[in-house]
């Protein structure tokens, strides 16, 4: 994607304290880590991993939030 402003390995803190539009497509994948001491350290991947999500799909949706204009 051009104009992709995130991507999976960014930290999870970090795109929803720049993002907070995000939390809702965290949410919508069952990503409810933003509160989660592992949100701190763990990037995208490693979260969508961890709940069995596919990261490239999430990143998708997390960039589609964010670029609504």
């Amino acid at each position: 994607m051009a104009d992709e402003k995130i991507t999976k390995k960014m930290g999870i803190n970090e795109v929803v304290s720049k993002y907070p539009e995000t939390v809702e497509v965290f949410a919508k994948f069952g990503l409810h880590c933003i509160g989660c001491i592992a949100a701190r350290f763990e990037n995208i991947e490693q979260g969508a991993g961890a709940h069995g999500v596919d990261a490239d799909k999430l990143v998708d949706e997390l960039n589609k939030a964010v670029l609504k204009e």
